[in-house]
């Protein structure tokens, strides 16, 4: 549940994020959780990162997630934005909620 729809924003119309969460593009499939992780650590603390997998292969899909303290989002976001890991460059922004498709079967 989003900080912004708990009980808290209906009663007492009270909401602070907390928390961000960036999306890191353009991975090399190498790179793992750990990998996310210690890369963002050397700018700000994190609390949660993930790589999207392929359902089928387990592969990665080239991109991830990482939660990091919403005042030094943007400080992650500028410092990799751009930058090289493995001779790729990485895509880096704010991610957005994740947009509802019609169900595949």
């Amino acid at each position: 549940m989003s900080p912004c729809t708990s009980w808290r924003i209906r009663f007492r119309r009270e909401c602070t994020v907390t928390q961000k969460t960036i999306y890191i593009g353009n991975l090399p499939w190498s790179v793992t959780s750990e990998d996310l992780q210690q890369a963002v650590s050397q700018y700000a603390e994190v609390l949660a990162a993930r790589i999207a997998t392929d359902r089928e292969t387990g592969r990665s899909r080239g991109f991830g997630f990482v939660e990091v303290p919403a005042d030094k989002a943007e400080a992650v976001i500028e410092a990799l934005n751009g930058a090289d890991w493995q001779g790729r460059q990485l895509t880096v922004n704010e991610a957005r909620p994740r947009e509802e498709r019609p169900r595949r079967y």
